[in-house]
């Protein structure tokens, strides 16, 4: 009798720490004019360009953005650190002076391969890569109000 009691106290915090880590995820939060959870999920409104972005900068990246414009709170423990560049891919600037930030990657279970590198305080340059720092693109966010 005991070693069974023993076996289900087992399973049920088994069970516990598997939800906890694969099925208890809180959404991220939304963007101001994205539809809340539940609504037309997959409707982003208008395109990035649109918004005075560049086209191929994704939708994701504009959640992001409007992170680093609030000042967080950011999903990532890691987002706002310093961005090292050690790949010298960027333009030669002093230690501190870059800061990375993740931009979600639909069904990843990590933080993927995308961010977002600002430069500045406050940003005055911003750089996207999709390949986990292998490339960059600079871009120039959109005006607030636009």
């Amino acid at each position: 009798m005991r070693r069974n009691a023993w076996l289900i106290v087992a399973l049920v915090l088994a069970s516990l720490w598997a939800w906890s880590q694969f099925g208890a995820r809180a959404p991220a939060p939304a963007a101001a004019g994205t539809p809340a959870a539940g609504h037309d999920a997959g409707y982003r409104g208008p395109g990035p360009a649109s918004r005075g972005y560049p086209a191929w900068l994704p939708a994701e990246a504009l959640d992001t953005l409007a992170l680093i414009e609030r000042g967080g709170p950011f999903p990532n423990r890691q987002d706002g650190g310093t961005f090292q560049n050690r790949e010298r891919l960027l333009p030669k600037r002093p230690r501190g002076y870059y800061r990375e930030y993740t931009v979600r990657t639909p069904g990843s279970r990590d933080r993927g391969a995308r961010r977002i590198v600002s430069g500045g305080r406050p940003p005055a340059e911003f750089f996207y890569t999709d390949d986990h720092y292998r490339s960059f693109r600079r871009f120039t966010p959109a005006e607030p109000g636009q």
